[in-house]
């Protein structure tokens, strides 16, 4: 399996961090944000990364190149101008292959078990849903029966991690796009899993929040 993390975001919350360094490379206790996915799926047995950039995206060549030192493979998937969720992942279909591919947001940190996952035959998406944090206590979407709807009671908030068929993608055209409105078509049709992810999960959006994870990490360093 294939895993694709994104990296594209300008990252405006995180200004003025970010005016100078792309968001992914900002220093988590010791190590840049996105080494800590490229470990864990390397930990995982998922070897193939796809890295979309676009706002300083030099500076995550230059730091990662072709994912050697760190045991992956990477290959980049060149935006210039950041194209949101479903767009960059549209561009970089051709570089996924034609299995099912993981998707990690950039800006998260978590110790979800990405090798763990997978993909009901009847389903073209399984997402990894955690519960509310304060800043987002009204969730996202509802997991019942081990499919994720769109509308209903007892939310959760998607966590950026998501299992993906290609053929989800059929039919959407190149550009600047979000994903959830293809994620509720989906939906809709029952053809979205999902599994609640109750560790360890962090939504980098901020510089405070950088700043407690660092020290959160710092103070009981994570252990698989």
């Amino acid at each position: 399996m294939r895993a694709m993390i994104l990296a594209a975001g300008r990252g405006e919350r995180m200004r003025p961090l970010t005016d100078q360094m792309p968001k992914p490379l900002l220093p988590v206790a010791g190590k840049p944000l996105i080494v800590w996915h490229i470990e864990r799926l390397r930990a995982a047995g998922i070897n193939e990364l796809v890295i979309n950039h676009a706002w300083l995206g030099e500076q995550l060549e230059v730091a990662l190149g072709d994912g050697a030192a760190l045991g992956v493979q990477i290959q980049w998937s060149r935006e210039g101008e950041a194209l949101e969720t479903l767009g960059g992942i549209v561009k970089a279909l051709p570089l996924l292959g034609d299995a099912p591919f993981l998707v990690v947001n950039g800006d998260i940190w978590c110790d979800i078990a990405f090798g763990q996952l997978s993909l009901p035959a009847d389903c073209l998406a399984t997402l990894v849903l955690v519960d509310n944090p304060v800043q987002h206590p009204k969730g996202d979407f509802v997991l019942q029966q081990g499919r994720v709807l769109a509308e209903g009671e007892s939310r959760l908030t998607f966590s950026g991690v998501g299992l993906y068929h290609p053929a989800l993608f059929a039919g959407c055209q190149p550009g600047k796009a979000p994903l959830a409105p293809l994620l509720r078509a989906a939906m809709a049709r029952q053809q979205v899993a999902g599994v609640h992810h109750r560790g360890r999960w962090f939504d980098i959006g901020t510089p405070a929040r950088l700043q407690l994870l660092d020290e959160q990490l710092r103070a009981a360093p994570h252990r698989d």
